[in-house]
């Protein structure tokens, strides 16, 4: 499959006063004149209705602040904007709803992987164009959907998974893994990347259990993992804030995160950034939220009718403690 990376497009004018508001599903953002098929071709503007994951993280705060100063009137979108609070069904319901209004193109960011055929055929049938940004959805007709926006999840999971092999293989170092939530996209994929890039060495996954993405479930479940197993070596988390939660948990057992137990995440949110130059974090693999600018180039050229790439990556670094240093004081998340 080819992997294409979109050129962001510099905004002319971003709208400073574009708030970051996570409201029930199916409350609205932008202009709230109400959707209405049709208002691309009519007038110019593109309805476009937008269910996000919900606002379990930094990162997904970073990306909802994205979408919402990206896709404003000023840059020719009426964006209907609703929060799943990391419930399937009220993303199905959201689409739904934006189907009835009829806007002119839907976007979200799937809670899981699979379930979601029967609504995007209904969104098919509407003739309204689906676009997925940051995970992806499992299903066998890609015709369901336009574009999938996004990082490359299992490369992010083969990026932190080198490093740790790199540093410590030989060691026979014994890993926890906090994992996000089970059946997204990232979760399955993360795990995969990691597992793949060890497989070979010396080093061993002990225990692993989902956090959620969550900071305070994180905790929990490292509180958990130090109860059970005494030769914790390293903790993988499928984000930053799981490895902010475990930092929290592992202090508290009187230990030193980063030096006692040492901690690779993925997302490079700026408190994950600070904690890696801090050194209570030693390697984070960037996963990028800012993926506005994306969704608004290719909802403009779906509407416009013109072709778009199926799968369009979005580029990542990541971040030893020099990196992290010299990155964080211009960094935008």
């Amino acid at each position: 499959m080819a992997r294409t990376t979109l050129t962001r497009s510099v905004l002319a004018a971003v709208s400073a006063a574009a708030l970051f508001t996570l409201g029930a599903c199916a409350s609205d953002a932008g202009s709230g004149t109400g959707g209405g098929g049709g208002g691309g071709a009519d007038d110019g503007v593109i309805t476009l209705g937008f269910s996000q994951v919900g606002a379990e993280s930094g990162w997904r705060a970073a990306n909802t602040k994205s979408i919402q100063d990206t896709l404003t009137a000023d840059n020719g979108f009426d964006l209907k904007f609703s929060d799943a609070q990391q419930k399937q069904e009220n993303q199905i319901q959201a689409i739904r709803s934006y189907i009835t209004q009829g806007v002119d193109v839907i976007a979200f960011s799937p809670v899981v992987e699979t379930g979601w055929d029967a609504v995007l055929q209904e969104a098919k049938d509407a003739g309204i164009p689906v676009i997925l940004t940051d995970r992806a959805v499992d299903s066998e007709d890609e015709s369901l959907y336009e574009s999938f926006i996004g990082s490359d999840f299992v490369k992010e999971g083969q990026m932190a998974g080198e490093w740790v092999v790199d540093q410590y293989d030989g060691e026979g170092y014994k890993v926890v893994e906090l994992q996000g939530t089970t059946g997204a996209a990232p979760a399955i994929d993360r795990k995969e990347g990691f597992e793949s890039a060890i497989e070979g060495s010396d080093l061993e996954i002990i225990d692993s259990q989902t956090g959620n993405f969550t900071r305070a479930e994180g905790k929990t479940v490292m509180e958990g993992f130090l109860n059970k197993h005494d030769d914790i070596d390293l903790v993988y988390a499928h984000n930053d804030d799981m490895g902010l939660g475990a930092i929290e948990a592992i202090e508290a057992a009187g230990m030193t995160p980063g030096e006692d137990i040492k901690i690779v995440t993925v997302d490079a949110v700026k408190d994950g950034m600070q904690a890696l130059v801090d050194g209570k974090i030693n390697y984070i693999v960037e996963c990028n939220p800012l993926l506005g600018p994306d969704l608004a180039e290719i909802a403009k050229k779906v509407v416009a009718g013109e072709e778009v790439e199926k799968r369009i990556v979005v580029e990542d670094q990541a971040f030893d403690q020099e990196a992290a240093k010299e990155a964080l004081p211009t960094r935008e998340y």
